[in-house]
């Protein structure tokens, strides 16, 4: 058992994917770097913080980017957007059998914000592109900083999420919501709150992922593998069902939350029994509690 989330975006290319079938687009010899860094100072990475290219899963041909949390944690900037963007341009033009994503970022880079809001919108176009054209696009959630920010809503834009127990997805990250609403409003520090509002078994729990695995690079490769023929077509009724889901989800907690956790209020509403044990369960304990449509 190999840890996803203790690998470098290179190591889970290298051990996801078919040996030796990674060619990487755009690669570091190339040394394509953020000019807005140079500018202010801040080191570069001659990738960017991230790798894109084609390859190959299961004998089926992908195109795959991973980012590299390393690297100002994933930050997307304008080169790291573009490169995203341009990978989802090239799944239009050669119609692979699906576009792998390893997600691994807080989201947009401070040191370039705006250059990299405007390059997050540009990759969530470019995904829903690809997805109208029927190509599935699939997200791998498991990495150490998690996947917030401008990455959280592209994750949530595509047709599958698969996440390991120690992966987290949300719009804002545990340290922006207390910066904006105090430590009362939540605490970053506080390491199971995090997890249990933001953590793989609380997305699966409320179905906003597809697979739960274990943080082990094969248990990501054999999901990624089921996924890759199973695209979901954007129609009004999926987008009246995911409305719904989130409808539900809203009413689901009582008026009155203060003081006590919502996380496990969420759960019992949603019919766990016994919810204050999840955050200890096993994974595939995890995974029996929710009925899969």
């Amino acid at each position: 058992m190999i840890s996803f989330a203790e690998c470098s975006a290179r190591e889970r290319l290298a051990l996801l994917l078919d040996p030796g079938s990674f060619h990487e687009w755009l690669p570091p010899a190339e040394r394509v770097t953020s000019p807005h860094l140079a500018q202010l100072g801040v080191p570069s990475a001659f990738d960017d913080g991230v790798a894109i290219g084609r390859a190959m899963l299961d004998g089926r041909n992908v195109f795959v980017a991973a980012q590299e949390g390393a690297f100002m944690g994933g930050g997307v900037g304008e080169v790291h957007g573009a490169k995203l963007v341009g990978l989802l341009q090239r799944a239009l033009r050669d119609q692979p059998t699906a576009v792998l994503l390893l997600a691994e970022s807080g989201g947009v880079r401070l040191h370039e914000a705006n250059a990299g809001l405007i390059a997050v919108s540009e990759v969530m176009r470019a995904l829903l592109d690809v997805r109208v054209a029927g190509i599935p696009v699939i997200v791998l959630i498991g990495g150490a900083n998690g996947c917030f920010g401008g990455m959280g809503i592209v994750a949530r834009c595509a047709d599958h999420i698969v996440m390991s127990d120690v992966g987290r997805l949300a719009m804002s990250g545990p340290e922006v919501i207390e910066a904006s609403h105090g430590v009362e409003e939540f605490d970053s520090r506080d390491r199971a709150l995090v997890w249990r509002t933001t953590g793989g078994k609380h997305r699966w729990l409320t179905g906003d992922c597809d697979a739960l695995v274990e943080d082990d690079v094969d248990s990501f490769r054999v999901a990624a593998v089921a996924a890759i023929g199973a695209s979901k077509p954007l129609t009004l009724a999926a987008l009246e069902q995911e409305h719904a889901l989130l409808t539900a989800r809203l009413h689901a907690l009582p008026a009155d939350t203060a003081g006590r956790d919502e996380a496990t209020l969420l759960w019992s509403a949603l019919g766990i029994a016994d919810a204050q044990q999840v955050p200890d369960l096993p994974v595939e304990a995890v995974r029996a509690l929710r009925a899969i449509p």
